[in-house]
């Protein structure tokens, strides 16, 4: 049976059959030869959406869509500069700690490289940089936004593995910025190596002007991951609390927010919903096959036929969920690997918060791995320059976040005290 889920699934995708159509389409296959009453069918596609967690992602992709457009990012590169002070390169550094700023507020990839690349590329464009070069660094960055909660990808994992979001928040902060670190080293090698100009010099009364500007966008993580953290209200709930406050905030402190333009981001921001729900739901039916006929397990059996040494096996899944990265779309590719490695992470006694944090971030790697690469596609439309070029100059960034993937896969298994 399970050969049978694959190889339709896989056939459906060769056609360019639509991947939540393909799911389906498999799960069904699969159930007709198996001689499943089709009625199961209707019931996941309901049970796997009937969840209060999801109610997160609408909630967040909205709330970044809101914060990708406005003067709350503009804020926050400004503020960033003036932290960094007078360094070669030193706007490259700035590009990567505004990704970690607005990484703490939109919980998307897509939307971190947005607002930090409409605002940043000008900039740096105008002093100087290569454009395809900064782009790279930008898209780079915007890995980030998945990895630093809030994060879309994390409640995904967390309703899948049955797992708390709060806790997968809580531990998302330091492989975040261990990303941003890595990001930041590289960013000013290059600088040095093709002598990129100093940053602004630091001036205290600046740094101060543009904290007062940007002090509104830089409460919102603290509202939002403060409230989750001390209990005053679930991820979800969250979530509206951050689509309120981003609100309020575009249309009656930095006004440049007007009800016309709150109905196309809905809109938008309601599309990109629909995908996700629609794979979700019919992703039910698939992961209701695998259960049933026990798939998982059987992956599980096999995999320890080869080799029970947990760092061994834990390398091999490394590797997969990198390559699915390249191929799949982030919340693609969660809803339909998760249920397959969960046996095994259990019966290799592996934390599984620990586990969630190795896929999001192995999975928000891929996210500037083509052809699926969400963030050089954003970064491409700003630019104007094809992928190709960009993709190109990404490769010192994609090695980097390699190396700061497979360090955090091993760091908590000999030191635990870092899954919280």
């Amino acid at each position: 049976m399970g050969s049978i889920l694959l190889l339709t699934f896989l056939g459906c995708l060769a056609l360019g059959v639509p991947i939540a159509f393909s799911v389906a389409v498999a799960g069904v296959v699969v159930l007709i030869v198996g001689d499943v009453n089709l009625l199961i069918v209707v019931q996941r596609l309901f049970a796997s959406s009937d969840s209060f967690s999801l109610v997160a992602i609408p909630f967040f992709i909205l709330a970044g869509d809101l914060l990708a457009r406005g003067e709350m990012s503009k804020m926050l590169v400004a503020f960033a500069e003036a932290c960094i002070g007078k360094v070669k390169g030193g706007l490259s550094a700035v590009s990567v700690l505004a990704s970690m700023f607005f990484a703490a507020i939109s919980g998307s990839g897509a939307a971190t490289t947005a607002a930090v690349g409409t605002s940043m590329l000008p900039e740096l464009e105008k002093r100087g940089y290569e454009v395809d070069r900064a782009a790279a660094l930008i898209a780079s960055g915007g890995c980030i936004g998945v990895v630093i909660p809030p994060s879309v990808p994390m409640v995904l994992y967390a309703v899948i593995a049955e797992q708390s979001v709060t806790r997968l928040f809580k531990n998302g902060f330091f492989p975040g910025f261990m990303m941003g670190g890595i990001l930041i080293a590289i960013s000013l090698y290059e600088a040095k190596k093709f002598n990129y100009p100093d940053g602004r010099a630091f001036e205290f009364k600046y740094m101060v002007e543009t904290f007062r500007k940007a002090v509104w966008a830089l409460i919102m993580p603290l509202i939002i991951l403060g409230g989750i953290f001390s209990g005053y209200f679930t991820p979800s709930e969250a979530a509206g609390v951050a689509v309120v406050y981003s609100m309020f905030a575009s249309m009656f402190i930095y006004k440049d927010l007007t009800l016309k333009e709150l109905g196309q981001i809905m809109l938008g921001s309601g599309k990109t919903s629909a995908i996700i729900m629609t794979i979700i739901a019919c992703s039910g039916v698939f992961g209701w096959a695998l259960a049933n006929w026990q798939i998982p397990e059987a992956v599980a059996q096999a995999v320890l036929s080869v080799s029970d040494n947990k760092y061994i096996i834990l390398l091999l899944m490394a590797v997969i969920v990198l390559i699915a990265g390249v191929f799949m779309e982030t919340s693609s590719a969660i809803i339909l690997i998760t249920p397959v490695f969960l046996p095994l992470v259990r019966m290799l006694n592996i934390d599984l918060i620990h586990f969630g944090l190795i896929f999001t971030i192995g999975i928000a790697i891929g996210m500037i791995t083509p052809p699926v690469a969400i963030d050089l596609f954003v970064a491409s439309s700003i630019t104007g320059m094809p992928i190709e070029r960009i993709a190109k100059k990404v490769v010192p960034y994609l090695i980097g976040l390699i190396i700061v993937f497979f360090i955090y896969i091993y760091l908590p298994l000999f030191i635990p005290s870092l899954i919280l």
